[in-house]
C-alpha cells in the first residue's frame, strides 16, 4: 500500500511538471527562404554576386581563347620548329592550362568567399529579427518551415510576417521558391 501511495505520487508529480512544462513552451515557425527573398538586402546581393562571377567568366574566357590560340598555333607550325622550341612551346601550353585550371580553383573559393561576405550581414539581420519577434511574443522555439523538417504547420503559429514586420517588409504574400504559395495548415509530406 505504501508503495502504491508513493508510485502514485511520483506519477502524480511526473505529470503536473510534464502539464506545467507544456503550459510554458510556445513553439511558432519561420520560413526563412520566403523572409530571405523578401529582403531587399538579398536581392542586392543576388545581382552583386551575378556580376562578380560573370567578370570571373569573362577573365576564365580570355585565358582560355589564349589557350586555344596558343594549341592552334604550335599545330599549324609544329613541323616547321625546332625541337628546342618545340618544348618551349609545349611547356608554355601546358603551364597556362595549369594556370587555368588554378584559376577555376580560386575562382570558385572566391566566389564563395564573397557570397559569405554579402550574405553574413543579411543572415544576421534576419537572425536578430527573428530573435527579436521571438522575444516580444514569448516564443520559446522557432523553426524553420523551410527546411521541411516539420510534419505539421499550423497558420497561427507561423512568425514569418512579424519578422517580415520587424525587418520593415511590406510585400505582398511572397510565394516559395518553386513559384507556389506556401501551405495552410495542411501536412507537410516527408521527404524521400
Amino acid at each position: 500500500m505504501k508503495n502504491s501511495l508513493r508510485l502514485l505520487s511520483i506519477i502524480a508529480c511526473v505529470v503536473f511538471a510534464s502539464s506545467s512544462l507544456q503550459a510554458q513552451v510556445k513553439l511558432g515557425h519561420v520560413n526563412s527562404a520566403e523572409l530571405l527573398a523578401a529582403m531587399p538586402e538579398s536581392k542586392a546581393a543576388d545581382i552583386n554576386l551575378k556580376k562578380f562571377g560573370e567578370t570571373l567568366e569573362g577573365q576564365l574566357k580570355t585565358m582560355t581563347s589564349e589557350y586555344q590560340a596558343k594549341i592552334a598555333d604550335y599545330q599549324s607550325k609544329e613541323a616547321l620548329l625546332a625541337e628546342s622550341i618545340k618544348q618551349t612551346k609545349q611547356k608554355e601550353i601546358v603551364d597556362l592550362e595549369s594556370r587555368i585550371n588554378e584559376f577555376q580553383e580560386q575562382g570558385q573559393q572566391d566566389v564563395q568567399k564573397k557570397k559569405e561576405e554579402l550574405y553574413s550581414p543579411i543572415l544576421k539581420k534576419a537572425q536578430d529579427a527573428i530573435n527579436a519577434v521571438a522575444k516580444e511574443n514569448g516564443f520559446t522555439y522557432i523553426f524553420d518551415a523551410s527546411t521541411g523538417g516539420l510534419l505539421f504547420v499550423q497558420e497561427a503559429n507561423d512568425v514569418t510576417a512579424l519578422v517580415k514586420k520587424k525587418l520593415g517588409i511590406t510585400a505582398a504574400p511572397a510565394t516559395t521558391p518553386e513559384g507556389t504559395k506556401p501551405a495552410e495548415n495542411k501536412p507537410v509530406a516527408p521527404k524521400k
